[in-house]
């Protein structure tokens, strides 16, 4: 959540930064400095009428004290008149206060300086490439007829099941997803990460805090009967593991990584793009979560992608890493790094990583905050990275290392697996 105080101070660059987002926010921004005037104007008057009770409440006191009591029942009456006034002044305050958070809740995140304008996918910044496309043999398939090739993954027992988009993993299928959990996990606690397990439902407080709500409320799955949401991500309830929390400052930084399986609803989402592992309801990610100064975020987060580069590079698969655009840019995100995997037998980039600074923004709604050595308190700033999603990273792997003979397994994940190739 921006913070109404930089609003007021900073009109016109917040209205020119969401334009940035492709949002029109002059008509919004404009009923939030209203609102926070009347919410502002409310408190002064309820300050008032309570230093006022108070002195009198005093002045009563007095009087008793010296036999007044006459004087002291007409100052009584007064005090009852100002404690009506109060009531309706707090419940005045209540209503703007409340009409103002919602209206707040819809404004985004504002895009960093160096964001690029865009509205699509296809403007955004490529900064970054590496990794030979391999030449694949005649007759290379994609992963969805090699995962039935080799009974490995049964999209259609998953139908059975549950529905599409979520599959059953068998056999050397599952214990090379299991293999890949175990190297990011492995990986970034060799980094310094923290591992949580973590909870796969979170409350509503907690989808506020990260933003996922009300933003993304048509795709998270929900729990009516308990007024509970299925994460979307690890993010979501790792994050939200500081929510209220005041660190000290020699705290900083904190990371944390963890495993949890994902659950989106991706409502709208057909076609062949979107065919075998490319895009599921339930899929499995290991996620890192930063909680840093905010002096020291962007650097944070350059080590973060640097962290998602080395991970690619051991797996050996062809990538890039794009500055998303505005357009193309999550709610609650200042600046994102997508990294994508090239599917040789697609003939196509998939994304499989995003990496992003939030500055306060999720801080400002967690109320996360953390005690410099000033003794003031600030808000600190989040970062959030896959480290990685799997559906798409094993589906580069499934592609990529296909020879005649079978799958071969990238040679960091052998140890893992305990076997060479799937055939």
């Amino acid at each position: 959540m921006l913070q109404i105080s930089y609003i007021r101070e900073n009109k016109d660059k917040v209205i020119t930064a969401l334009a940035k987002k492709h949002l029109d926010a002059k008509t919004i921004i404009e009923e939030v400095i209203l609102l926070d005037e009347n919410r502002r104007g409310v408190q002064v008057a309820l300050d008032n009428t309570l230093g006022e009770a108070n002195k009198l409440a005093s002045a009563i006191g007095e009087l008793m004290k010296n036999g007044e009591k006459a004087k002291a029942e007409i100052l009584k009456l007064k005090t009852s008149q100002l404690k009506e006034s109060s009531k309706e002044l707090s419940e005045k305050l209540d209503a703007f206060a409340t009409e103002l958070m919602q209206k707040m809740y819809l404004l985004p995140n504002l895009p960093a300086d160096i964001v690029p304008v865009g509205k699509t996918p296809e403007e955004n910044l490529n900064v970054f490439e590496e990794g030979a496309i391999p030449v694949l043999h005649e007759g290379a398939q994609p992963h969805w007829e090699l995962v039935k090739k080799y009974d490995i993954i049964d999209f259609e027992l998953g139908v059975k099941i549950t529905g599409a988009g979520f599959p059953v993993y068998k056999g050397k299928g599952a214990r090379l997803q299991r293999a890949l959990i175990a190297y990011f996990l492995d990986k970034n606690t060799e980094a310094g990460y923290q591992e949580y397990q973590v909870p796969h439902l979170v409350n509503e407080a907690s989808g506020y805090g990260t933003g996922q709500l009300p933003d993304k409320e048509g795709q998270m799955y929900h729990v009516g009967l308990d007024d509970l949401y299925l994460i979307p991500t690890a993010e979501v309830p790792v994050t939200n593991l500081f929510r209220d929390v005041i660190l000290q400052e020699s705290e900083l930084p904190v990371l944390c990584t963890g495993y949890t399986p994902c659950f989106r609803r991706e409502a709208g989402s057909y076609g062949a793009h979107v065919r075998g592992l490319n895009r599921l309801h339930q899929f499995d990610k290991v996620e890192i979560v930063r909680i840093e100064h905010p002096d020291n975020s962007y650097a944070a987060l350059d080590g973060m992608v640097e962290h998602v580069k080395n991970i690619m590079r051991e797996l050996k698969l062809p990538f890039r890493i794009l500055r998303l655009c505005g357009g193309d840019m999550s709610f609650a995100s200042a600046l994102t790094y997508d990294f994508e995997v090239f599917s040789t037998a697609q003939d196509r980039w998939l994304e499989i990583s995003s990496v992003s600074n939030f500055e306060t923004f999720q801080a400002n709604r967690l109320k996360l905050r953390f005690k410099g050595k000033d003794g003031k308190t600030q808000l600190a700033h989040t970062l959030n990275g896959s480290s990685l999603a799997l559906p798409r990273v094993l589906a580069g792997i499934i592609e990529n290392y296909q020879t005649p003979e079978g799958i071969v397994i990238p040679e960091v994940l052998r140890p893992y697996t305990g076997f060479d190739i799937i055939n």
